[in-house]
């Protein structure tokens, strides 16, 4: 597994949504590109990026905010949000993108996603399936689908995608955990491992997905890290499995000394 900060993009700005709720924003960096290299710094390998605007509108509004990351890190970057056309997806290939996340195409348009694999290959693209009470849900997850989320993991997976990104819309932002059940199902469905999204609210959560770490490919993580409940060195280490639970309970635990009040 590797951890993937995310940083989602509105209006130029590094948010996050409670529930995909574009009424419930909470702004945690004015430059992106700036967190970007915070993360990076802190050890970050990997960056998941979603251009809020784009998803509604269906145009990569935040584009050169995506280009302003890739000029100052030297992150892997995966970027979604408004990705529903081959002009688009090459574009942010183009600029330095590591993959491309295609989520409301794939339901409305399946023949862009078959194009799309053909011309990139599954190296170059991530199936973004996010889900309400098991139904995906597009356009920004303003809307249902109608579709059943493993039912089109599936035929995803039967189109040739090795990447899928599966959103707990309920759990996005809320930091109340995971639900392993809901992500070894997807990944049986779609034949690959998943990239888990939403409920992080620390490292002792990501070190919870032991038991199903054959299905999870990597852990986006977003609101935790913003507001201090996991540090991305914690998270890259549980992602790698040598990080102890028992570190973080000892610590909290353990009673002040004079030495720690005069430091």
């Amino acid at each position: 597994m590797y951890l993937l900060p995310a940083i989602d993009i509105l209006d130029g700005r590094a948010v996050r949504l409670a529930r995909g709720d574009y009424d419930a924003v909470t702004v945690y960096h004015d430059d992106p590109a700036t967190q970007a290299q915070l993360f990076e710094e802190d050890g970050a390998t990997w960056l998941h990026v979603v251009d809020l605007n784009g998803a509604k509108s269906g145009n990569p509004d935040n584009i050169e905010v995506v280009r302003r990351i890739l000029a100052r890190t030297k992150l892997k970057v995966e970027v979604g949000g408004g990705v529903r056309s081959l002009e688009v997806a090459d574009r942010l290939l183009d600029a330095g993108a590591t993959r491309v996340i295609l989520g409301t195409a794939l339901v409305r348009d399946p023949d862009f996603a078959r194009a799309a694999m053909e011309k990139f290959g599954p190296d170059a693209l991530v199936a973004g399936v996010d889900a309400k009470a098991g139904e995906a849900a597009v356009a920004g997850w303003i809307e249902g689908s109608g579709v059943a989320a493993t039912d089109l993991a599936a035929r995803m997976g039967a189109q040739g995608f090795e990447h899928i990104v599966y959103t707990d819309i309920a759990r996005d932002g809320m930091q109340t955990g995971v639900d392993n059940g809901a992500y070894a199902r997807m990944a049986a469905a779609f034949g690959n491992p998943v990239i888990v999204s939403g409920g992080i609210s620390s490292a002792a959560d990501i070190a919870a997905l032991g038991p199903i770490a054959d299905a999870v490919e990597g852990v986006i993580a977003g609101r935790a890290i913003y507001e201090g409940t996991l540090s991305v060195a914690d998270g890259v280490a549980a992602c790698a499995g040598t990080y102890r639970v028992s570190d973080q309970l000892e610590a909290e635990e353990k009673p002040l000394t004079i030495e720690d009040l005069e430091a």
